[in-house]
């Protein structure tokens, strides 16, 4: 584990290294706790550079035992190696480098490099973990074509797998063998990957659209293969997708997956040898929900997509991790849509870049879509770089129309392919295409914030004009006091009495396309003539630009888009803008101690949207399900009661279900599962208007022993976690809770991913209780400190969706959690600092919570020997 060293790493230092590596050899010797590696290494002097430059390799904690250059072994004055760096004094021109290494894979409890995963060797090089395998210019523009030697012994690793095609294998004396893998494809480290051990396969092959068979092959667990067969599935359309939507075909002979249940991240998406958290690839109906499933289906699309946003064109330097991260997401966003429904799946996406990446914006650690400095880069794997760089590809498309982005895609994987790219090269490729300058539009990357437009409105009937009054703000961030004014795509309709889109003839004030107001000025006057009546006006639809909104509308106004508004996202954000209003006036009626109050037009809203069957089940779902706590606090601002939002939010689920008590029921009833579990689109829906109507109904009379019969009578993993959190959440420490939670654990004891959902259950019970319930449950037998997904499952649901409990008021929650990241920091420092940035909006809390939550960073702060990981978090936080 490294400890920080302080260095700020920044966009304007970049220059090319003055060495390329174009061919890179590797054999493993693999042992538990000392495994030799040897790297032989093709090392040319770039054109240009200084002849007397010397040749300075990376590495992290690496012990030298042998280096040659060109077959001699070189004298210990031509070298100097350390652990965390070896420098070649006086390089050749031209030279083959050896230089083996020895490394303990079981002891590495970082799991980055190469490690030990249930007796599995497994890497994980991205973002700089390959130094930790041999010394190497670990950094994207050294792209090298791999050939890898893996030796084993045969009873301990059967399978020998890395990236690439298989080129031979075979016996070798005293019960050990090797294979042979050759990548023909030049990658940077950090797309290099093995793994070995004892696992079984799940086979299928996919012809691809010029007519080559590709072997395709998921390995798990031994046994576990019956729960890999909707990850197969989803590759196979994830394959079949990139081919029609982008022209994209796969280009090697095989593709594998490796699930591991130890890993940092979702997935990783190493060249032709993708590895993954096993959480994502296994599931069936009795361990898995909805929300797994679509998930899996998610991640599988979104790691083979990089094989060409990512892996064939990768990115220069770290600073443009959204080039490869944000425009895959976006692919995979848009695979979804496709698979799925596009209004619910962007629904989603709004709720997620909200929830995650707003936050960002607005706290200590907002940064650029393109950060331009650094000091520790796994802290830049954020909702930033990947939703909301999603969102300005989407934006793009938006500008250009669909048409012409698909050119500009067609000419980015012309011109770059077999590059380390940048964020320019992307922009030009558009604008080459389409004509347009988008050096406005670029400051999407180059911009922390998320900008903001205050919206008003007239309608003269005598000269027919309607008028949009657009104003943009960009709000301050750390660093970046003083914000340029944005290029923002507006999408937006007139919508009549009747919910009919509103004719008009002229437009002035500012460019409207196809429905899209193209903001770029501070301030904007777009009158409309031709307008008869006063139409109400419907904003970003479809989330057109990642904005907030500041629109002077009457509550009419709003009520009548949720009901007739036909942009099926704009609809669900009326009714959603009408529930936070409703939210935050109750926490502020809460405040002046009185009793929160709410209007029946908006309950009975509520009832009408579950009932409407046009709708699609899960869309009603979601507009049934009230802003988060955490949204809530978001859009208030600052000092936040956690408590009074909790109470707040608790009145108007009671009084939404007390309205529509009767349609509720009747709903459920008829919403009832009666034909074999699917967790396709349409099945998952019912499954989830079903479940939020069973939380709203808990809370009324006969409330908990509907719970109760729904956990008892569940027929797959959806319908029993729902009834079990509403038993947990709505009627903790009842019989029937007390017995679900019991039953639960003794049936599922034995599976980690699903105890997983247990100790997330618990973790998110709202009540001040909850901590001493979260630190008992670390010392539970199925719980694991070294495991990063049950740490992110009790642990970061505990700080991330628990917020009575987390800031209870008298700080014991915030003590625990300090206590608890520097505990994991001593073995995962990538984790501890993704657990720490739960504490990323402290400032907005009332001042006494405030004071208690700065007292929990600085004990963090004072931690002895922080990684560098830890401390960049904790001090932009405090800072």
């Amino acid at each position: 584990m490294r400890t920080d060293t302080g260095q700020v790493f920044k966009l304007e230092d970049y220059r090319p290294n003055d060495f390329s590596i174009p061919q890179t050899g590797l054999t493993f010797r693999l042992s538990p706790d000392a495994t030799r590696v040897t790297a032989v290494l093709t090392i040319e002097r770039r054109d240009g550079a200084a002849a007397s430059a010397p040749l300075v390799l990376d590495g992290d904690g690496l012990v030298l035992k042998r280096i040659a250059v060109d077959g001699r072994e070189l004298a210990p004055a031509e070298y100097l190696a350390t652990p965390d760096q070896l420098t070649i004094l006086k390089p050749p021109a031209r030279f083959e480098l050896l230089l083996e290494t020895e490394i303990a894979p079981a002891s590495n409890e970082a799991l980055m490099g190469l490690y030990r995963s249930s007796n599995v060797y497994c890497t994980q090089c991205e973002a700089e973990g390959f130094r930790r395998i041999t010394y190497f210019l670990d950094r994207p523009d050294i792209l090298s074509v791999y050939t890898v030697r893996i030796e084993a012994q045969l009873d301990e690793a059967p399978l020998l797998l890395s990236n690439g095609n298989p080129v031979e294998s075979g016996a070798l004396a005293e019960g050990w063998h090797y294979a042979v893998w050759h990548d023909p494809f030049p990658k940077p480290s950090y797309l290099f990957a093995l793994v070995a051990g004892n696992l079984g396969q799940v086979a299928d092959s996919f012809v691809t659209m010029s007519g080559r068979e590709v072997e395709l092959g998921i390995y798990v667990e031994p046994g576990k293969e019956g729960l890999a067969g909707h990850a197969m599935d989803a590759l196979k359309r994830s394959m079949q997708w990139d081919e029609q939507a982008f022209g994209r075909e796969y280009d090697l002979d095989v593709f594998n997956i490796v699930a591991v249940s130890d890993f940092n991240m979702g997935a990783m998406e190493n060249k032709g040898l993708n590895i993954f958290n096993d959480k994502y690839v296994l599931a069936d109906r009795e361990t898995a929900t909805d929300a797994d499933f679509a998930n899996i289906e998610a991640i599988i699309a979104h790691e083979y997509f990089h094989n060409w946003t990512g892996n064939r064109i990768t990115c220069r330097d770290w600073f443009q991790l959204c080039l490869k991260e944000g425009l895959t997401v976006f692919r995979d966003h848009e695979f979804s849509a496709d698979q799925r429904s596009r209004a619910v799946k962007r629904i989603a996406e709004v709720r997620t870049l909200r929830a995650h990446q707003f936050p960002e914006d607005q706290g200590p650690l907002a940064h650029p879509v393109r950060p331009r400095r650094y000091r520790e880069i796994n802290n830049f794997y954020t909702a930033t770089v990947y939703e909301k760089g999603s969102e300005v590809v989407r934006m793009i498309r938006t500008i250009l129309g669909s048409q012409t982005f698909r050119a500009g895609m067609d000419l980015y994987f012309e011109r770059h392919d077999g590059e380390a790219a940048t964020i320019e090269d992307f922009l030009k490729v558009f604008e080459d295409v389409s004509g347009r300058d988008l050096s406005q539009f670029a400051l999407w990357y180059h911009q922390a914030g998320t900008p903001n437009l205050t919206v008003s409105s007239t309608h003269n009937p005598v000269t027919r004009e309607f008028t949009l009054e657009i104003e943009q703000s960009v709000p301050p961030t750390p660093s970046e006091s003083r914000k340029r004014l944005m290029h923002i795509p507006l999408a937006f309709g007139l919508v009549g009495a009747g919910g009919e889109p509103v004719a008009y003839g002229g437009v002035e004030g500012a460019t409207v396309e196809d429905g899209v107001i193209h903001i770029r000025k501070r301030r904007h006057l777009v009158r409309f003539s031709g307008v008869d009546e006063r139409p109400a006006v419907s904003l970003n639809r479809g989330f057109s630009a990642p904005i907030t909104l500041s629109v002077e509308q009457k509550a009419d106004d709003q009520f009548f888009l949720a009901g007739h508004d036909s942009d099926a996202f704009a609809r669900w954000q009326a009714f959603n803008t009408l529930l936070t209003d409703a939210l935050i006036a109750a926490f502020r009626q809460i405040l002046g101690g009185a009793k929160p109050v709410f209007s029946a037009r908006l309950t009975g809203l509520a009832g009408k949207i579950a009932g409407d069957e046009t709708l699609e089940p899960a869309y009603r779902a979601l507009a049934l399900a009230l802003p988060g706590e955490a949204d809530i606090a978001r859009d208030i601002g600052r000092n936040i009661d956690p408590d009074a939002i909790f109470t707040a939010r608790e009145a108007l689920v009671l009084a939404i279900a007390r309205a529509n008590q009767d349609a509720f029921t009747k709903l459920y009833g008829r919403l009832a599962e009666d034909g074999p579990f699917s967790p396709d689109a349409a099945s998952a829906g019912r499954r989830a208007l079903r479940n939020i109507l069973l939380d709203y109904l808990s809370l009324l009379p006969g409330g908990v022993e509907l719970a109760a019969r729904h956990f008892e009578t569940a027929t797959n993993m959806t319908d029993r976690a729902a009834a079990l959190t509403v038993l947990a959440h709505r009627h903790d420490g009842s019989p029937e809770a007390i017995k679900a939670l019991a039953g639960f654990e003794a049936r599922y004891g034995a599976d980690p991913l699903v105890m997983g959902k247990w100790f997330q259950i618990q973790a998110s019970v709202p009540g001040p209780k909850t901590v001493e319930t979260v630190r008992a449950l670390t010392g539970h037998a199925a719980f694991s400190m070294a495991n990063p997904n049950r740490v992110r499952s009790l642990i970061g649901t505990f700080s991330s969706a628990n917020q009575t409990s987390f800031h209870r008021a008298d700080g014991e929650g915030y003590r625990f959690f300090a206590q608890t990241v520097l505990e994991v920091e001593k073995r995962n420092p990538q984790v501890a600092a993704r657990l720490a940035t739960a504490l990323r909006s402290w400032r907005s809390l009332e001042p006494g919570r405030q004071a208690k939550a700065r007292e929990a960073l600085l004990a963090i702060a004072n931690g002895e020997n922080l990684s560098a990981d830890l401390r960049d978090i904790v001090e932009r936080t405090l800072a």
